[in-house]
């Protein structure tokens, strides 16, 4: 049976059909508004997630209410919009048909393809429940509370073999989510925990960051890499590069022919594109990103775009546009630019060109590195500039101030109010008892 969502007298209108309220997703429905068109927005979650942030929801910086907000609330005011909360299992192409996990059709004119990516394990998909990565929430606190219970698990371990393990993280992975996950966990347990615990000392907590490349930050500049490799250093965390992990299980992991025996696996080492490849059975690369054309459709079908980590878009010089938020949302505000100029009869916008802002990273609660391309910034001034961007992009007064207030807190008393484990013995990955 067909679903026709457009609702609200729309049916006559265009229906624009948008899956994923991410970045991309979110930013294209916004630059619609005012159109002749009704769309409907299709996510598998409530919220739309502020993902750079994400990684302290992980580390008990902030809750994450302060970093989500629900899609239904962000859009109330848009009487063109239906939000569908579903999952996509199939697209029809020639008959232009999204079917839906309750067996519904959504049939669309034109579509766009926003959905996201998934961390991937290179062929060992049986490390997840191991090495647990980070792009949901529901990720987030998985490992909030892993981090939480291991520190539990510690204070009444008398077998110091098994104590150390306990006390013993590992990430996998040294792009800026791997940085800003191995800075933040060495101090919290150097500088929150340590007048929490009576028969342990948190600040012997081992944490070690695992790169199989030549070095951390690959992305940037090798002076701001080396510089931040020395910067994690001195917190306290082990650095190991050029060591790919060849095993990982409920005891730990191997690299370099080596088992290091640890309770905490976090993976950070690599993402996998959403299915959208495969519901339309068209090209994609190795990731599953779909191919698609200068103007971000999918080869052969100019009514589907796609934009963010579900496609791979290509820079003038060859080089891939990054799959960070930026990017996506430049996408998202070009494909709503060339929705408008063919429902206007206007010539299409040119080719889509990617502008980069700068890279940024953060190393702990004092130390940041910034690559704008023009200049390069390291230290504390950076931290400062890469806090006030973060803010600057959240949604609302609200969740600016909190999360301002938050980061203030941390900084002066080394306090984080979000040490809460709220998943139980679930929290903890197989084979732990």
């Amino acid at each position: 049976m067909t679903s026709n969502v457009r609702g609200h007298d729309l049916a006559s209108r265009h229906h624009v059909v948008v899956v994923g309220a991410g970045f991309g997703g979110l930013e294209a429905v916004h630059r619609l508004a005012g159109a002749p068109v009704g769309i409907t927005l299709v996510d598998r979650r409530n919220h739309h997630l502020f993902q750079p942030l994400l990684y302290q929801v992980a580390t008990a910086s902030l809750a994450p209410s302060e970093i989500a907000w629900p899609i239904r609330h962000l859009l109330s005011k848009r009487r063109e919009v239906t939000t569908l909360l579903a999952s996509v299992e199939a697209i029809d192409k020639q008959a232009r048909l999204v079917r839906l996990d309750d067996g519904s059709l959504l049939d669309y004119d034109t579509l766009v393809l926003a959905t996201g990516a998934r961390h991937a394990y290179f062929g060992h998909d049986d490390w997840e429940p191991f090495a647990p990565g980070l792009k949901t929430l529901e990720d987030a606190t998985t490992i909030r509370g892993r981090i939480l219970i291991a520190f539990e698990a510690a204070e009444r371990e008398s077998d110091e073999t098994r104590r150390t393990a306990l006390l013993t993280f590992v990430i996998v992975g040294a792009g800026p989510t791997g940085v800003e996950l191995a800075g933040t966990i060495v101090e919290l347990a150097r500088s929150t925990l340590p007048a929490d615990f009576r028969h342990i000392d948190t600040r012997k907590a081992r944490i070690i960051l695992i790169e199989a490349g030549p070095r951390v930050l690959p992305g940037f500049a090798q002076d701001l890499s080396t510089y931040a490799q020395h910067a994690l250093e001195r917190l306290g965390v082990e650095v190991v590069v050029g060591e790919p992990v060849t095993g990982c299980s409920a005891e730990g992991v191997v690299y370099g022919g080596k088992t290091l025996a640890a309770a905490t696996v976090i993976w950070a080492a690599g993402v996998q594109a959403s299915p959208a490849a495969e519901w339309l059975d068209a090209p994609a690369d190795r990731a599953g990103r779909l191919k698609v054309e200068p103007d971000l459709t999918v080869l052969g079908h100019p009514e589907i775009f796609a934009i963010g980590d579900a496609a791979i878009v290509a820079r003038p010089d060859g080089r891939p546009v990054p799959g960070i938020a930026p990017a996506a949302k430049q996408e998202g505000a070009y494909v709503a630019q060339v929705i408008r100029a063919r429902l206007g009869g206007r010539s299409v916008p040119a080719p889509f060109l990617y502008k980069h802002a700068g890279d940024l990273a953060t190393i702990g609660k004092r130390r940041a590195v910034i690559d704008f391309g023009w200049i390069k910034l390291r230290g504390a001034i950076a931290w400062w500039l890469w806090g006030f961007a973060h803010i600057y992009f959240l949604i609302g007064v609200r969740n600016r101030l909190s999360v301002a207030l938050n980061w203030l807190w941390i900084y002066a008393r080394d306090q984080r109010s979000a040490r809460l484990i709220t998943q139980g013995r679930a929290a903890e990955p197989p084979g732990k008892s």
